[in-house]
């Protein structure tokens, strides 16, 4: 007779209704240290050229990028590979919380070229500013939250918009590119994040993920480093 796997109970962190196959978790595991390796590697070459040669004014902000790449990174390893238990359901909390400061502290390098002006300081605040509110919202109160997360997720990421025109005279047009195929990159992979039946979804989703981060970090080496050269 074909067992079943056993249903896994749903929580405000863990709607999913099977468990994640060994392959999956090898998989998945496999995907967040691929992006760590890159993050790392290419993070450290572009704090390196930036400190000595082409842009040292901005590597208070690359390095908080950086920071906060690695640690989303990091964490939502931790939180995917730990198994079903009480620290899990904090480790969710930091996950989800860690979205929120990577995605402001992707934006950092790329105010911060209009930062002297008035729309950048009003877009790093409200950036900043939302971001704060979704971290301290997932640590503090993570069930009343819910999937609304995601939309704020997606409003504060596709905000840019909103100061496309200042940026697009700013930044290389190879950069804007970049930055653009990121975005669309992590919100396509949105799909996987909630097609929680199919097989592989969250390898799927997190390959998105690191697709995108990858994307918007080859952006900032371009613009701060490549085309300063």
């Amino acid at each position: 007779m074909q067992q079943h796997p056993e249903p896994v109970s749903r929580t405000w962190w863990s709607r999913r209704q099977r468990p994640y196959s060994v392959a999956e978790l090898v998989a998945d595991c496999a995907v967040h240290i691929l992006g760590l390796v890159v993050a790392i590697a290419l993070g450290s070459i572009l704090l390196t050229l930036a400190t000595i040669d082409t842009a040292p004014e901005a590597v208070p902000a690359l390095s908080l990028y950086i920071g906060t790449l690695i640690a989303v990174l990091g964490v939502s390893l931790a939180y995917n590979m730990w198994p079903v238990s009480p620290v899990k359901a904090v480790l969710a909390r930091f996950d989800q919380a860690a979205i929120f400061l990577f995605i402001a502290g992707t934006y950092t390098p790329f105010l911060a070229v209009i930062g002297g002006t008035a729309t950048g300081l009003v877009m790093t605040s409200f950036v900043w500013g939302a971001s704060l509110v979704g971290v301290a919202l997932k640590l503090i109160v993570p069930r009343r939250f819910g999937r609304l997360a995601i939309l704020l997720y997606l409003a504060i990421g596709w905000s840019g918009v909103l100061v496309f025109q200042s940026l697009a005279q700013t930044l290389p047009m190879s950069t804007m590119w970049l930055l653009l195929a990121g975005g669309v990159v992590y919100s396509a992979g949105i799909i996987f994040h909630l097609w929680e039946r199919l097989k592989f979804q969250n390898v799927l989703w997190h390959v998105f993920v690191v697709t995108g981060a990858s994307l918007h970090l080859w952006a900032v080496l371009d613009c701060m480093v490549i085309q300063r050269l």
